[in-house]
Parts: C-alpha cells; sequence; structure tokens
C-alpha cells in the first residue's frame, strides 16, 4: 500500500519581508513615473490640470531651441562617456604598473570625484575667463590666443564636457583599477614567454578581459552624461544663447517659465531615452559575454 502525504502548503512569511522594499519602490519610483507620464499630457499648474493629450510633446520637438537641447545632450553624453573610458584606462594602466608614488598619484586622479560639482564649475568658469582666466592668462604668456572658453557659442558645450571629464576620469579610473587587478598575472607571463610585446599584450589580453570594467564606465558615463544639468548650469546656465543647452537645463528653464506640462514632458523624453540607449546597449553585453 502506498501512503499518500498532503500537499505542503508554503508560508507566505518569507514573502512579508517584501513589502516594506515594494512600499518604498512604489512611492518613490512607480507613483512618480505614472504621475509624470500622466502630467506630460496635461496642461498643469498647482491647482488644477487639463488634458491635451501630445500636444506637449509635439511643441516639444517643434521648437528648435528644445532640439537644440536634445542634439547638444547626445553629444555631450558620447564625448564625456568616450573621453572617461580611454583616458579611465589609460591611466588604469599607468597606475597599476610600478611607478614612483603610485599610491599618491591615485588618490590625486581620484579626488575630483570628491569635490562638489557646483564649486568646480564655480572654479573652471573663473579659471576660463576670456581675458582674466589663469588658462588664457598662461596661454598668453606663451604668445597664444587664448579663446573664449565659455563664451564662444562653438567651445562652450565641449569646454564644460572637458570639466566633466576632468571630474569624472577618476571614478573610471578606479573602476578599470578594479578590472585590472582581476586579471590573472599568468596571462601576461605566457604571452611574454611567446614573444608578445606590450601592444599585443594590452590588444590581446587587457582590452578582452577588461571589457565587463569597460561595460560598468561607459554605462555609468552615458546616463550621467545625458542627465547632466549641475555642472552646465553652474558654467554656463545653457548659454551663450542655446549653444550649451542639454533636455535637463531645458527642463528647468521651463519649469521656471511656468510651462510645467511642457517640462514634465521633456522628463518623460529624457526618461525615454536614456532607457532607449542603456538597455540595447546591456542586453547586448549580456548576450555577448554569454555566448563567449
Amino acid at each position: 500500500m502506498t501512503e499518500t502525504r498532503p500537499h505542503s502548503r508554503k508560508s507566505p512569511y518569507p514573502l512579508w519581508f517584501f513589502i516594506p522594499a515594494a512600499i518604498i519602490y512604489g512611492v518613490l519610483f512607480l507613483f512618480p513615473t505614472i504621475s509624470s507620464l500622466w502630467y506630460s499630457l496635461t496642461r498643469w499648474d498647482l491647482s488644477t490640470a487639463q488634458f491635451i493629450g501630445l500636444e506637449n510633446f509635439q511643441q516639444f520637438f517643434s521648437e528648435p531651441f528644445l532640439i537644440k537641447g536634445l542634439i547638444n545632450t547626445l553629444i555631450y553624453a558620447v564625448t564625456t562617456s568616450g573621453l572617461k573610458t580611454v583616458c579611465g584606462l589609460l591611466l588604469a594602466v599607468l597606475l597599476t604598473s610600478n611607478i614612483f608614488a603610485r599610491g599618491f598619484l591615485r588618490t590625486l586622479v581620484f579626488f575630483p570625484v570628491l569635490v562638489s560639482t557646483i564649486g568646480i564649475g564655480i572654479t573652471f568658469t573663473v579659471m576660463m575667463h576670456p581675458t582674466k582666466g589663469i588658462i588664457n592668462v598662461t596661454l598668453a604668456t606663451l604668445g597664444i590666443p587664448g579663446p573664449g572658453w565659455l563664451t564662444n557659442p562653438t567651445l562652450a558645450l565641449f569646454s564644460v564636457a572637458l570639466v566633466d571629464v576632468w571630474k569624472g576620469v577618476g571614478l573610471a579610473t578606479l573602476i578599470f583599477i578594479a578590472g585590472l587587478a582581476a586579471i590573472s598575472p599568468d596571462y601576461y607571463e605566457a604571452a611574454r614567454i611567446d614573444g608578445a610585446t606590450r601592444l599585443q599584450q594590452f590588444t590581446r589580453i587587457t582590452l578582452p578581459l577588461v571589457r565587463p570594467a569597460t561595460v560598468i564606465v561607459v554605462t555609468l558615463s552615458l546616463i550621467g552624461g545625458l542627465r547632466s544639468f549641475d555642472l552646465i548650469w553652474a558654467m554656463t546656465r545653457g548659454g551663450p544663447g542655446f549653444s550649451s543647452d542639454v533636455i535637463a537645463s531645458v527642463i528647468y528653464k521651463q519649469y521656471q517659465a511656468g510651462f510645467y506640462g511642457l517640462s514634465t514632458a521633456g522628463n518623460v523624453i529624457l526618461f525615454a531615452l536614456i532607457a532607449v540607449i542603456i538597455l540595447p546597449f546591456t542586453l547586448w553585453f549580456n548576450r555577448r559575454e554569454v555566448e563567449e
């Protein structure tokens, strides 16, 4: 005879621990996200909201200065992300080699990450002054005419991007140092025995094995570049004109002007832009990592 056992029922007790996290997640993320989607479809103020459909989005993509902000955001994000990745990797390779005062140099590279972004923006605004700034004064002593770093519409956005790279490259370097430390020295020893040059070791060993760190740096830099606001606002306030405006500064200006619905639509566009760029990149890398 076979003994039948009653089906054991799982206790919901472990699931109770998810409730506080779910409440916090819903209050701080889901509710604001859904509210933003709704208010982006309305013309609203602090007391009333009138549904107008996609009119805010149509206006956003029909205004030239708003489109300029969108293009500037992409340029700024790609520039800062690319430079942080390249410079961070090169600095990490340098700071993991046997050089003098390596620990001090690591601290020196990482120090700007700890400094206030607004403070850095104000400092570099003074340093980049077209006539009294220390950068142009130094160039003048060498007989080189200094450009208007923040007053020239062509240079303003890239000048801020360079300051952003200077501030954030320390974090990228730290991530790359961790990635390089995880590579076994046996690979380099075997390569040296086979007669590989330093360049070949870098391209055939370092670059492939440091790929996870590269993805982290690129992802964080892209997200930071796409949502950048504080440094740009501290240095140029989007000027001269609209030459250094990004989506975040455009959103802030529209909110200041009382166009709350339009500024909320800009927030939704910024959210969608980050998701469209970051999610496919992450999925592509994860797929490649599994295949390899």
